[in-house]
Order: structure tokens, then C-alpha cells, then sequence
């Protein structure tokens, strides 16, 4: 996982968005007056739609740079996260407009297959279609790999959806060529090939940047990460629950719990959580908003046995993946702790396991809470 950069940083991201995506446009829109010529001169209905589908990919490089630009926009009282979420509707208007090109591409197949045109290839025609291929797969493979470099689903989707038009055109000459040596017309089935790979792409980036739009759980070696920096951090003995909430690429913020010794004092805590919110910062430019805390036994052996007595009877249960903030008031007799399950775990396992508690233990009174697995 690469580390979170700087203002500077964020402003070059911008920056190399913008300049992929205007590479994007100008090649687009020079292959899609090309091809729409040569489409329309030869009656192929496949380049004519394959035109179009470099019109829209030159139309989705437009709309990464606007929305690069709105999701750049300064934090306000408003929207005090800032606009960095546009970048996700950026991406889903664009998945939307692959599919509007793929659903018309294939009305317009089949209504050439019910409606037969002959095409009428030449040499040039020929040249300029297989040029158009080596240009879309240079240009898929650059925009693919800049999205991934700035971490731009817009980019990443455009770049893949060039890489499917290499594909296409392809596709395209194979046709041309059986045409020419057979004289037997593919075009409008090839159309109805290509239409379908279309609308699976868009289908397949829509349902992508809806995913990240509802929210999705943290890489893994981000949240390892991240806890690994908490852990580091002098009295800390464990991190856990912690919450990465995604406000565009790049832009998070976090909450964790930390375990320390019960005997530290809240100027001591407070130290703690600053060294903790300073370190995540320098590393990954993530703020972590809130820290809270579980304290641990250290002054009673009879907590630690117990301990493990309790953690041993709670993970005979199926789902239990982890048990945590555990702590005994030798006071009270009360013993509170917090278990983290597996999703699809019934929430009546922690009314079986409290019972359980109880029989076993009729001389303490428990407190136990079921955490979400939000992340690793």
C-alpha cells in the first residue's frame, strides 16, 4: 500500500488526471473521424459502432476531468469532508454511458441483420483499422495503468473500456478480412458481439463504483497497516474496531480503540492518542478522529486466568473471530468484554453466550457487547 501524500501530491494527482484524460480525448476523437468515414464509406455497421463507442469513451475522459475538478473543491461548512465522492459518481455517469453505447449498438445490429447492407472495404480503409488498434491498446494500457498510479476509478474504467475497443476493432478486421476472401457479411453479428461486451463492461464498472459508493471494507494492508503504526506506540498493547470512512480517493478518516494498563492516567491517555493521531498522519495523511479505550488487568493474576477461561468458552462458538477489551472490576465481581463475529452470525449468539457466563460464573455479572467486523 503505498503511503498517502502530501497537498502537493494530491495537487499532482489532479494534475495527472487531468493530462491523461485530455491524451484520452484528443486520441478519441481522432479515431472516431476516422473510423466514422471509413464506416460510413464502406456501409460497415460494426466501425460506425465502434465510432461511436470511441465518441463516448471521448466523452467519459470529459467527464473525469470536470469531475476531478468539482471533487477537488475545498472543504466548506457544508460539506465539511470536502467533494471527494464526486470522483464515484464521475465514475458511475461514465459506466452508465458505456451502457447507453452498448444497448444502442445493439438495436442498431439487429436491426442490420434483419435489414442486410453489404459492406465495401478497400485497402486504406483496412490500414486505418488496424492502426486504430494499435493506438487503443497503447492508450488503454496508459490510462489503465495512470488511474492505478493516482488511484482514479474514472481513469482505471476508461482506460479498461480502450482495451476492450482494441478488442472490438479487432474484431472488426477479422470480419473485414473474412469478407474480402469469402464474401460473407459478419458485420451486424459481429455488432451483436460487440454490443454485448460493451454492456457487460458497463454493467461491470457500474456495479464496481456502486460498491465503493455504498462502502467498502478498508484493503487489508491498509488496516494492518494503520494498526500495526497504534500498536508501535509506547503502552499500547493492542488496536481494534478500527473504522476507515471513505470520503472520495484518498480521504479518509479513522477511529480505533487501544488497549493500555489500568493504571495509566488520562494525561498519560492523552499523550498517547496524539503520538498515535501524529504517526497515521505522517504515514498515510489519514486523521484519526477518535480513540477509545479498553483497559487491562495488571494487578490481579485471577483476571488473567479468568481470562482465558472466558475467551476459551466464547470461541467454542462458531463465527467468534476475535475477543477483546476484556477487563475484570475486582470490585464489583463485574466483567466486561467485547466479541467481534462473522457476518451471517444469528445476534441471538450473544444472548446463548451470556447465559452460558452466567451459569458458569453466577459470581461475576457480564457485560458483553458483539462488535462489527468492519476490518482486518
Amino acid at each position: 500500500m503505498a503511503e498517502k501524500g502530501t497537498k502537493e501530491q494530491l495537487i499532482d494527482r489532479t494534475k495527472e488526471i487531468f493530462k491523461t484524460s485530455v491524451i484520452g480525448i484528443a486520441a478519441n476523437v481522432l479515431l472516431v473521424i476516422f473510423k466514422a468515414i471509413i464506416g460510413l464509406a464502406t456501409h460497415s455497421i460494426a466501425i460506425v459502432l465502434d465510432a461511436v463507442n470511441n465518441l463516448s469513451d471521448a466523452l467519459s475522459s470529459v467527464i473525469t476531468i470536470v469531475g476531478t475538478k468539482l471533487a477537488g473543491k475545498p472543504a466548506d461548512k457544508k460539506h465539511p469532508m470536502g467533494y471527494g465522492r464526486i470522483e464515484y459518481l464521475t465514475s458511475a455517469i461514465i459506466s452508465v454511458i458505456v451502457l447507453y453505447a452498448g444497448i444502442t449498438s445493439l438495436v442498431s445490429s439487429v436491426k442490420q441483420i434483419i435489414h442486410p447492407e453489404k459492406p465495401d472495404y478497400s485497402t486504406v480503409s483496412l490500414i486505418i483499422v488496424a492502426a486504430a488498434v494499435a493506438v487503443k491498446l497503447v492508450l488503454g494500457f496508459y490510462v489503465k495503468r495512470m488511474g492505478k498510479k493516482v488511484k482514479s476509478d474514472a481513469l482505471v474504467a476508461s482506460g479498461t473500456d480502450a482495451l476492450f475497443d482494441s478488442i472490438i476493432s479487432v474484431s472488426t478486421l477479422v470480419a473485414a478480412v473474412i469478407f474480402i476472401k469469402t464474401k460473407v457479411s459478419l458485420e451486424a453479428y459481429l455488432g451483436v458481439i460487440i454490443s454485448a461486451i460493451i454492456i457487460k463492461s458497463g454493467i461491470d464498472m457500474l456495479r464496481e463504483t456502486l460498491s465503493k459508493i455504498l462502502g467498502e471494507r478498508p484493503e487489508t494492508e491498509l488496516s494492518t497497516g494503520i494498526k500495526a503504526i497504534v500498536r508501535s506506540v509506547d503502552g499500547v498493547r493492542g488496536a481494534y474496531d478500527l473504522v476507515l470512512n471513505n470520503y472520495g480517493p484518498e480521504n479518509y478518516l479513522a477511529s480505533v480503540h487501544i488497549e493500555v494498563p489500568d493504571y495509566f492516567t488520562a494525561e498519560k491517555i492523552d499523550s498517547i492518542t496524539r503520538e498515535i493521531q501524529k504517526k497515521v498522519m505522517e504515514k498515510y495523511s489519514i486523521y484519526v478522529s477518535a480513540v477509545g479505550i479498553y483497559s487491562y488487568n495488571t494487578k490481579n493474576d485471577e483476571a488473567a486466568a479468568l481470562r482465558d477461561d472466558i475467551e476459551k468458552l466464547i470461541f467454542a462458538h462458531e463465527g467468534i473471530i476475535q475477543v477483546h477489551g476484556f477487563y475484570l472490576n475486582t470490585e464489583t465481581g463485574h466483567i466486561s468484554a467485547d466479541i467481534v463475529t462473522d457476518f451471517g452470525v444469528a445476534f441471538t449468539m450473544l444472548d446463548t453466550i451470556r447465559a452460558e457466563l452466567k451459569e458458569k460464573y453466577p459470581q461475576y455479572t457480564f457485560d458483553i457487547a458483539m462488535d462489527t467486523d468492519v476490518s482486518d
